[in-house]
């Protein structure tokens, strides 16, 4: 039984997921999307990219629709910019010794360089920086979470779940199989910090998800079957499923080589056919609001 689960009311067979939405203010076709899975009341929270060009429209949006129950708005941690011609870069540092900038002044493309050479407390700082100016631009942050899982890294883990706990916030945690960790190339001792971490600030009594899905940004097809897959096989215990919705729009054509699968996602959870299915699927459909007033005690 997941004891924050138990904490909030649910048993041991409960299905419980939040179905997320990632990259917001990453581009201007992420707020277009925004309001209308707003509107359409499907997924249960979001998260933006503070140092993005469009996250200060994402903080308008969050403004707008204060108090709308359906706005859930964490920070999504970002570390890296990984599109080509089109670039972001720290809020904290343009220091080439803090390891967050590639040769351009950018943050690097890939979270490899971030694990490698981030010095801890240039890391720290700008975690804080990010939740610093979320909550400056008016956003009641329900969450940390973390662009392409660069905090997971057992080398950086601590600092985000420092930071999480600094501003009362639950952060993205989920227990991944050791097998999976040593396929995606930790060696043992990595694995096993990891390990420790998470049941360390379970034992502090943060959230931990028991299971994570990635509805995948390689193939746009079939989306609906797609989630329905995903969840038939959701395990009993606290799960999150990650999207990337935006609109179809230039920008974003021009900027992301998977732009077919965001706006895929965009579709899928304004379509009515959805809400039909999580009905069908007896699944519980949570947010991080309430992860946070429960981990609050408000």
């Amino acid at each position: 039984m997941n004891p924050f689960l138990h904490k909030l009311g649910y048993t041991s067979t409960d299905r419980v997921v939040v179905l997320h939405a990632d990259d917001i203010g990453m581009c201007h076709a992420t707020l277009l999307a925004l309001d209308g899975l707003l509107d359409a009341g499907l997924i249960s929270s979001a998260a933006t990219m503070v140092p993005c060009p469009w996250f200060n429209g994402a903080a308008e949006i969050c403004r707008q629709r204060a108090g709308d129950p359906r706005l859930d708005m964490g920070v999504h941690v970002t570390l890296t910019s990984e599109w080509t011609a089109y670039r972001w870069r720290p809020l904290s540092t343009a220091a080439p010794s803090s390891g967050l900038l590639d040769a351009e002044g950018y943050f690097p493309t890939r979270a490899m360089p971030v694990y490698q050479g981030g010095d801890l407390d240039a890391v720290r700082a700008e975690v804080v920086a990010q939740v610093e100016r979320a909550l400056a631009a008016g956003i009641d942050i329900t969450h940390i979470d973390s662009h392409m899982l660069t905090m997971f890294h057992p080398r950086l883990a601590q600092v985000y779940v420092d930071v999480a706990q600094q501003f009362a916030l639950p952060p993205l945690l989920v227990r991944i199989p050791a097998s999976w960790l040593i396929d995606m190339g930790y060696s043992a001792d990595e694995v096993d910090a990891a390990e420790r971490l998470i049941e360390t600030a379970e034992a502090a009594g943060l959230p931990v998800f028991d299971y994570l899905s990635v509805l995948p940004l390689d193939h746009h097809e079939d989306r609906m079957g797609e989630i329905q897959r995903v969840l038939a096989e959701l395990p009993a215990g606290l799960s999150i499923i990650l999207m990337h919705p935006a609109a179809d729009t230039p920008e974003l054509r021009a900027i992301a080589p998977d732009w077919r699968c965001r706006v895929a996602d965009y579709q899928l959870f304004t379509d009515p056919a959805l809400r039909r299915l999580l009905d069908d699927a007896g699944v519980h459909v949570l947010g991080f609001r309430a992860l946070r007033d429960a981990l609050r005690g408000t």
